[in-house]
């Protein structure tokens, strides 16, 4: 386990930006404590200080994971978020949309966010812009990016696509082998 270098600090805070934001700094500086991200087999996991110093007991190689997984750097040095990352994403989420009831199950199974079942979504969202998505009674479902913009969500037709998807709660059951 190591401090993330400069480039991969940049390439991560670039990615939690579209989602979060100046915000990233309120990960960091939190009142219960200090915070930080630290590297262990190319994923990034965020803990307190106080569990950091607790895990440096802990030999490498038996170290299977700390904290909670923000995400991992792939092959090509590109950082793909983790749906464990949400629970921390979303209170400070800039841009929001919200899916209706009947939407819901479609998207917790992998599916893109049609119009048809769009609830609701944040004013002055730009296309290709991160955002979290909702239920309609304000539970954090997963987080994506907007296929357009919110000018444009209002004129198309129902079946187009207006989020895709990245990552939801669904993936803890389908994907429950490779997340850590």
């Amino acid at each position: 386990m190591r401090p993330l270098t400069e480039e991969e600090t940049k390439t991560m805070f670039e990615k939690l930006s579209k989602y979060i934001g100046e915000n990233i700094k309120l990960l960091v500086d939190r009142p219960d404590g200090s915070y930080c991200f630290r590297l262990h087999n190319d994923r990034v996991y965020y803990m307190s200080e106080k569990i950091l110093k607790l895990a440096t007991n802990i030999s490498r190689d038996k170290l299977i994971s700390v904290g909670t997984c923000f995400g991992k750097f792939t092959k090509t040095n590109k950082f793909r978020l983790h749906i464990t990352a949400l629970d921390f994403l979303a209170p400070y989420a800039k841009f929001k949309v919200w899916v209706k009831p009947g939407a819901e199950q479609s998207y917790l199974y992998g599916n893109h966010v049609l119009k048809s079942g769009l609830g609701r979504i944040t004013e002055n969202t730009n296309q290709y812009q991160g955002v979290v998505v909702y239920s309609m009674a304000d539970v954090p479902l997963g987080f994506g990016v907007a296929a357009k913009t919110t000018q444009e969500c209002r004129r198309v037709d129902p079946m187009s696509i207006v989020v895709f998807h990245q990552a939801d709660i669904g993936e803890f059951i389908r994907s429950e082998d490779t997340l850590t």
